[in-house]
Formats: C-alpha cells, structure tokens, sequence
C-alpha cells in the first residue's frame, strides 16, 4: 500500500523534527539555501506565466513545481521546520531543547534567505538584461507585487498587520498541510499529488509566505519598486515569519500530534472500562 495512516505518518513528523534539530549546520544552511533557491525560481516562475496568460489560475496550478522538487530533493524551508521541529521536544526526545530548535530555525532562515536572494539577483538581471534597461513586464508586475503587499498593509494600520498576519498563518497551515501530506504516501507520484493540492490553495489565494517573499521583495526593490527595505521587513517578512510559525506549529503540527499521535481512549473502550469495574464490584 502507498497510502500511509495518520498514526503513521504522526510519528515520522517527530522524527524527521528531531533529526532537523539535531542536523550540522553545514548540511543544515546548504538544504535550507537549495529550498530557498528553488522555490524563489518556482514563484518567478508562477509570475511569469501569470503576466504571459492574464490568468493567475494558470500560474498557482504550475507553481507547486518548485515546493515538490524541493521536498524530493530533501531540502528544508523554515515552514516546515516551524512545524516538525517543535514536535520533537513536545514529545519529549532526548537531548531535543528550546536551544537546539531556536539553533535550527535561525540557520534554515539565513540559509532560506541567502538561496531566495540569489535568485532574486540572477532574475532581476534577465529581467533588465544586466540592469542595462528597464525591467520587462514580469519585472514590473514584481515590483508593484511588494508596493501592495508593504505600503498597502502600512497604509491600513493595524487593520492592514492583522490582516498580513492572517494571511501568514493560513499560508503555513496549507504549506505545512503540505509538508505532511507528502508523508502519507510511499510512491513519488502520490507525494506529487497530496503536496500539489494545498501549495496550489496558498499561491492563489495570495496567502503570505515567507521564503515567497523573501524572493518577490527584495526582487522588486532591484526592479524599481517604490518601498523600502524597512517597509518590507516591518510590514511583511517580520509579521509573515510570525504568523507562519503560528500556523504551521497550531494548526498542522499541534493538531495531528493531539489526536493521531497521542489519541484518546473512545469513548466505546470508556464504556467498557466502567463496565468491567462495576462487574468487579
């Protein structure tokens, strides 16, 4: 059978939490600045195609490319470890600590951040054809991308940060969803598919991710976008980091862990229990 049971697929989540905590940081920084990397080129990629077709449908069904090559390829998003990495202490692994955690989440977000960055650097030049003329019409449409999604939250208020941060935890409850899914079956082609469905929900519904926007605006800053590295990280990376981590962690992570992998007795054994104990009596 390729299709793994939640119970099953609930204990390789702590597992593969505990090996990311314990990982060096060589391996660490390099799989985290592959993911970073690829999936940078998956959502220039997604852009692109959206300008190209006027369809945005079009590029969130093709974006998911880059979130799959990535799991295959065993590197790691800070998403992800968000959510694994927590479990291996809940569930009490040895030598797992807070420290250890924190450890694993700051190097996955440099090396996340250094991979998206490259791209970025090597787009923007395609995009200009070496910075020699003015971005093309994808180098534009990244460039209002991060104007809307900074200075349009800043100019909302708290209204506006509330609702980036919303944003950033729906986003991780469906990439997460996805990080787990790719767990429940044993074929490449099952994985393909169960992690395809909720990275697809994201992209298109404009959900804030943060490895995304560590890609989409610092892009658009080279690109001629009318908002400042400040207004990117106070009004997006900083509050999306967080709400990703709330997301990924409470709503993938913390609720497979309470009922698939610390589930309680039915209420069908209860009545049992109480019924050998009066007989007992």
């Amino acid at each position: 059978m390729s299709y793994v049971a939640p119970q099953e697929f609930a204990a390789k989540m702590i597992e593969a939490g505990e090996s990311k905590v314990f990982m060096s940081t060589k391996d660490t920084l390099i799989r985290a600045y592959m993911a970073g990397a690829i999936l940078a080129l998956a959502a220039a990629f997604a852009v692109t195609v959206t300008v190209n077709t006027g369809n945005p449908l079009i590029g969130a069904l093709l974006f998911p490319v880059g979130f799959c090559l990535l799991y295959l390829m065993g590197f790691d998003l800070l998403t992800g470890v968000f959510t694994l990495a927590p479990l291996a202490l809940i569930a009490k692994r040895p030598g797992v600590t807070i420290g250890g955690i924190l450890r694993n989440w700051g190097l996955v977000f440099v090396g996340n951040f250094a991979g998206a960055l490259t791209t970025a650097v090597f787009m923007a030049i395609i995009f200009t054809m070496g910075f020699s003329e003015e971005p093309n019409a994808v180098g534009q449409k990244i460039g209002t991308i991060g104007e809307s999604r900074t200075l349009g939250y800043a100019a909302a208020g708290a209204a506006g940060m509330l609702t980036l941060f919303i944003r950033a935890v729906m986003c991780n409850w469906m990439v997460s969803t996805g990080v787990v899914a790719a767990m429940m079956s044993n074929s490449v082609s099952g994985k393909v598919i169960a992690m395809w469905m909720p990275i697809l929900i994201f992209f298109y519904l404009g959900f804030e991710h943060s490895i995304v926007n560590m890609y989409l605006f610092p892009s658009g800053i080279m690109l001629g976008g009318q908002f400042t590295w400040m207004d990117y990280f106070l009004w997006n990376e900083i509050p999306t980091v967080v709400g990703n981590l709330v997301g990924g962690l409470t709503f993938v992570g913390g609720m497979i862990y309470a009922t698939h992998y610390k589930t309680s007795p039915s209420r069908k054994e209860g009545e049992k229990s109480a019924a050998r104990l009066v007989a007992a009596e």
